[in-house]
């Protein structure tokens, strides 16, 4: 038989103390890295004090069913740039669509919205959305250009954070500062966000021309070389290299509420596509009815104009 163990054998060890000497780790705060005898005591003195206000910012972005493939990259495009967007499954594009969108951004825990609608496989709308409680604008997006087709040289971090420039134009009109305010909500990615880089290196460009709002995206590109290191503050080295996608929002109707409610502002000089269609129609078919109305008169100038016999007409057949 074995030997019986020790009664001091069978005793559990007893968990080992932490060492009093070694200091807590400091609380990762907005500002950066704080003690948590800092932050205590600045709450101590002042309780009445406003907390720091925290960016959470969450953008839902997300398309209509049967857009076209060329829509379908600028959205992703979109994506690519947007490190504080959550990408969703297409959404019918009905008359209900609004209050399906609110749910699934509900759902997602997102504040605000940008749906691609696409119509007739060749119309691209964007609506622009503050969710629940709006405001939303509603654009029709012309002249698109995704990364893949321009194939620029541009070049810069995915998931960096952009630097929001905007023409003097938008602060013309109240329209304007609305959509400016909302631009800034919507495309600035929040400060310290999980999937941003803490770096500035590309700068999206709105700017208004002929009542349309025009996007653009550059790299912020700067000598790498070590005798060309640059001084802080020095733009005269500093060069922007285009990197795309472009596109031209023409804005339609902005609403009070989420994807619809009352318009607050309405463009007078908007003509819907289909408009334009028509009267490309009428321009052709006009086209059409002048060519039958030119053969009419001729036939009617030629009955009424007989041509005079020719004596030497039949020399040649005897």
């Amino acid at each position: 038989m074995g030997k019986k163990r020790k009664h001091s054998e069978t005793q559990t060890a007893e968990p080992r103390k932490k060492d009093e000497g070694a200091p807590e780790r400091p609380k990762r705060t907005l500002m950066g890295w704080k003690d948590k005898d800092e932050v205590s005591q600045q709450t101590e003195s002042s309780p009445d004090s406003p907390q720091v206000f925290r960016n959470k910012e969450k953008v839902m972005v997300t398309c209509s069913r049967r857009i076209n493939y060329r829509y379908r990259h600028l959205m992703l495009n979109m994506v690519s740039l947007l490190p504080h967007c959550k990408k969703d499954n297409k959404v019918e594009s009905r008359s209900s669509k609004g209050a399906t969108l609110n749910e699934l951004i509900e759902l997602r825990g997102c504040s605000s919205a940008l749906f691609f609608e696409c119509r007739k496989h060749q119309d691209l709308y964007m609506w622009m959305a503050r969710c629940p409680n709006g405001p939303s604008v509603k654009f029709l997006v012309n002249a698109v250009h995704t990364m893949e087709e321009l194939k620029l040289t541009g070049n810069h971090l995915k998931g960096s954070r952009p630097l929001l420039t905007f023409s003097s134009n938008f602060e013309k009109d109240a329209h304007w500062k609305l959509l400016k305010e909302m631009i800034i909500q919507i495309f600035g990615t929040p400060k310290e966000h999980r999937k941003s880089k803490p770096y500035h290196d590309h700068v999206f460009v709105f700017s208004i021309v002929d009542d349309h709002i025009w996007f653009r995206n550059y790299q912020i590109s700067v000598p790498h070389n070590e005798s060309d290191k640059m001084v802080r503050g020095g733009l005269d080295k500093m060069t922007l290299v285009e990197v795309g996608p472009r596109f031209c929002l023409n804005p339609i109707k902005i609403f009070a509420g989420s994807f619809g409610g009352p318009t607050l502002y309405e463009n007078p000089f908007y003509v819907s596509p289909n408009q334009i269609r028509a009267l490309e129609k009428r321009k052709k078919a006009g086209k059409y009815a002048k060519k039958v109305k030119a053969k009419t008169r001729r036939k009617m100038h030629e009955q009424s104009n007989p041509l005079e016999p020719d004596e030497f007409a039949d020399m040649w057949r005897e």
